[in-house]
C-alpha cells in the first residue's frame, strides 16, 4: 500500500481574497487567490480555483495522468480565475470531477466556468480542455462519498451565496469555511456544524473587527468575517487548530504577522495561512509541515 493512502494532508496554493496581489510586501504569505489541495487516503481533493490553481497545476505536470475532485465554494472571480490557466485540464488522460451548488439564478457550476472562458472574456473556450471534466451539481446539505471519504457542505452567509465544506476521513476532519460573514448577535449554525470538533478549521478572516465596523469604510454586508469572530467559532466548535484565511489584499506581511500574534493570544492553536504551507493530520511535522498534534508551528 502506498504511504500516501494513509495520509491526510492539506496544502495551501492560494490564500488571498478578492484579487491577486503579488509584490514585495506579500512575499511571505503569498499573493494568489484561494486554492487548497487536500490529499486524503490517496485521493486528491481541490477546493476553489483561484489564481493559486495555476501554481498547483504546474506542480502536477510531473505526476500525469492525474485524477482529482474539485469543489467550488462559489464563482466570484477570485475563486475561479485560475481555471483557464490550469494546464492539467488541457491534457488528455487526466480526469476531474467538478462539484458546485447552483447559483441563486439557477446557473450550474458548469455554465459559470464555461461562461468565464467565452468571448469577450477569454480567447480559448473550455471545450479545448482535453481532460475528462465531469460536472456535478450539489444540493445544499448533500454529502459526497469518495470511497471512505465524506464531503459535507452547508450554505454560508455571502452575497450571491457560497457553500462551506467539511472533509471527514478515518476519524480526521477538516473544515473549509471561506467567504462567509458572521451574524451580529449569534454564531452561524451552519458554520458551527461544519466546524464541529474539527482537527483543522480554515476560516475567512478577511478583516479585523476595527475594519469591519469602521465608520468611514464599513465592511458590513461585504460577505466576509474577522479574526476575532474566527476565534469565537473555533472555541465554540471545539476545533483543534484554527487557520486564518482569505487575507485582504491590503494586508501586507507585517500586518498579517500582527494579526497572527493577536489571534494566537486568544486561541493558541492558530496560524496564518501561507502559500506552500502543508498541514499533516495526526503525524509529527517535518520541514515546512504543521501537525495538529503539535503545540508549535514549524514553517
Amino acid at each position: 500500500m502506498s504511504s500516501t493512502q494513509n495520509l491526510f494532508t492539506i496544502q495551501f496554493w492560494g490564500v488571498r481574497g478578492s484579487i491577486a496581489c503579488p509584490g514585495p510586501e506579500t512575499v511571505r504569505y503569498g499573493g494568489n487567490t484561494p486554492c487548497i489541495e487536500m490529499r486524503v487516503g490517496g485521493k486528491r481533493l481541490i477546493f476553489d480555483g483561484g489564481t493559486g490553481l495555476r501554481v498547483l497545476g504546474q506542480s502536477m505536470l510531473s505526476q500525469m495522468p492525474v485524477e482529482a475532485y474539485m469543489f467550488f465554494t462559489h464563482s466570484h472571480w477570485d475563486h475561479i480565475q485560475g481555471v483557464p490557466f490550469f494546464i492539467p485540464a488541457f491534457i488528455k488522460g487526466n480526469c476531474f470531477h467538478i462539484y458546485g451548488a447552483p447559483a441563486p439564478n439557477g446557473a450550474t457550476i458548469e455554465k459559470r466556468l464555461t461562461d468565464q472562458m467565452l468571448h469577450p472574456n477569454f480567447p480559448v473556450p473550455i471545450r479545448v480542455m482535453q481532460a475528462d471534466l465531469n460536472f456535478n451539481d450539489l444540493e445544499l446539505g448533500e454529502t459526497v462519498e469518495i470511497e471512505d471519504i465524506t464531503v459535507e457542505n452547508a450554505l454560508l452567509n455571502h452575497p450571491g451565496e457560497a457553500v462551506g465544506y467539511r472533509v471527514n476521513w478515518r476519524g480526521y476532519s477538516a473544515a473549509y469555511i471561506t467567504d462567509t460573514e458572521h451574524f451580529p448577535d449569534t454564531l452561524d449554525k451552519n458554520v458551527l456544524q461544519l466546524a464541529r470538533n474539527a482537527d483543522v478549521m480554515i476560516y475567512d478572516a478577511t478583516y479585523t473587527d476595527e475594519e469591519y465596523h469602521s465608520k468611514g469604510s464599513s465592511k458590513v454586508g461585504w460577505g466576509h468575517s474577522t479574526w476575532q469572530e474566527a476565534v469565537k467559532v473555533a472555541k465554540a466548535a471545539n476545533v483543534k487548530k484554527l487557520v486564518i484565511f482569505h487575507h485582504d489584499p491590503l494586508h501586507n506581511d507585517d500586518f498579517l504577522d500582527h494579526v497572527g500574534e493577536q489571534a494566537s493570544q486568544q486561541f493558541p492553536n492558530t496560524f496564518m495561512a501561507r502559500e506552500g504551507q502543508t498541514i499533516q493530520l495526526g503525524r509529527a511535522a517535518t520541514s515546512n509541515m504543521v501537525s495538529v498534534e503539535e503545540a508549535k508551528i514549524t514553517v
